[in-house]
């Protein structure tokens, strides 16, 4: 299979302009989203101008209609700027299952919701997790009844992203595409997606302090006899396990190349200062024992930040009707099993030679450590990649 590793003019002009904005306006103040738990207003607005937020978004609901490398391209350059990962969580959750709703979402949803959503005035989240439920996703408990063109939830759910700023910062709210049962005795295939908005009558919440990525909130929500309109449930009924997990690979390939670019950036950083910081009469860099380090470093991360491409690579091509689901679903799971574990590794050895300057809250790779470390768990454990990896290897009849 012949490979071409070069971004096109379209993509290096986008790659461009979003570096631009991101080094200008968002690298300087990473360490404020930290203490402020926040990430500000013109942020985002700037980023809604240059229109990223509709990237992978259908040309009729305004959207750019690209495909996930060109998604990939504009991740690379906020996570660069922003270690804290707080933007790549709003920018690869929202492009992730904006796509998701935008494929399986009716025409009346389309033009009502995602219209907003590619102007960037409108954030799209995802809430699969519970108190009691979270990578086995059939362990949900809660439930939708339909009552005519309605249909009314009720449940909890928990460790959320997004929950503050589809309330009260963008400017048309948010939801987030919410996995329910609407008839608990199919089991997994009686699971529904509704996209449920957090201005809704009956939804209270709660925000939780995270360990890291505080510029992006984090929390649980609870739906009391919510009412959402037909129009608002995302595919079919009974559908809705097999589109998350649809959904799950998308997000899955954007996260590892967010912690790829996040190894790389770390070892961009942590390079220039170990040629700086001195050590018995010389540069730490000279020390063979950090250039071992820093080389096994170097190729680790950027063989992730080829897996990741790879597997947003494979989704394109799904899109375009030449690859398997599975086949999809396993270099998705891949890739974030090894770019999450890499970047942990890489990050936490560039904090070393840096020395006691790393265990700072203004060190971007002391705030980067802590983001990464939530992709353990993010759109599925690390021992779900590995069983879904061996499952695609092994085939079926030998996973338990």
């Amino acid at each position: 299979m012949p490979w071409d590793f070069e971004f096109s003019k379209e993509q290096e002009d986008l790659r461009l302009a979003v570096r631009e904005f991101a080094e200008k306006y968002i690298a300087p103040r990473i360490v404020e989203f930290e203490e402020n738990r926040r990430i500000p207003n013109e942020i985002i607005e700037g980023l809604a101008k240059l229109d990223v937020f509709g990237v992978v978004f259908p040309e009729k609901y305004g959207g750019l209609n690209l495909d996930p490398i060109t998604a990939g391209v504009i991740l690379e350059e906020i996570v660069r700027a922003d270690m804290t990962f707080s933007l790549a969580v709003a920018y690869l959750v929202h492009t992730s299952w904006g796509y998701i709703a935008s494929k399986y979402g009716s025409e009346k949803f389309g033009e009502e919701i995602l219209t907003k959503a590619a102007r960037g005035r409108l954030w799209i989240g995802i809430a699969t997790t519970e108190p009691q439920a979270g990578s086995d996703v059939s362990g949900i408990r809660s439930e939708a009844r339909r009552e005519g063109n309605y249909y009314v939830l009720n449940g909890e759910k928990a460790y959320i992203s997004g929950i503050r700023e589809a309330i009260e910062q963008f400017p048309d709210g948010g939801g987030h595409l919410t996995l329910v049962y609407t008839n608990k005795a199919l089991k997994h295939r009686g699971m529904t997606f509704f996209f449920v908005p957090m201005r809704s009558q009956g939804i209270t919440y709660r925000l939780e302090k995270e360990f890291g990525r505080k510029g992006w909130s984090f929390g649980s929500f609870a739906m009391n006899d919510v009412k959402v309109p037909e129009h608002y449930r995302i595919g079919e009924e009974g559908r809705g396990f097999y589109i998350a997990m649809e959904g799950f690979d998308h997000a899955r390939a954007y996260i590892a190349l967010a912690c790829a670019v996040g190894s790389k950036r770390a070892l961009e950083i942590a390079s220039e200062y170990i040629k700086q910081r001195t050590a018995f009469g010389q540069p730490i860099a000279k020390f063979q024992g950090v250039q071992f380090q820093l080389a096994e470093a170097w190729a680790s991360a950027e063989a992730a930040y080829n897996m990741a491409y790879k597997a947003l690579w494979m989704i394109k091509r799904e899109i375009e009707g030449k690859a398997d689901r599975f086949e999809v679903s396993k270099y998705a799971a891949a890739a974030k099993y090894f770019a999450v574990t890499t970047a942990k590794r890489v990050i936490d050895n560039a904090m070393r030679w840096m020395g006691a300057y790393a265990y700072t809250e203004e060190n971007p790779l002391a705030l980067a450590l802590k983001a990464v470390k939530s992709y353990d768990w993010a759109e599925g454990a690390l021992e779900i990649m590995q069983l879904i990896i061996a499952r695609e290897v092994l085939g079926k009849e030998f996973i338990r």
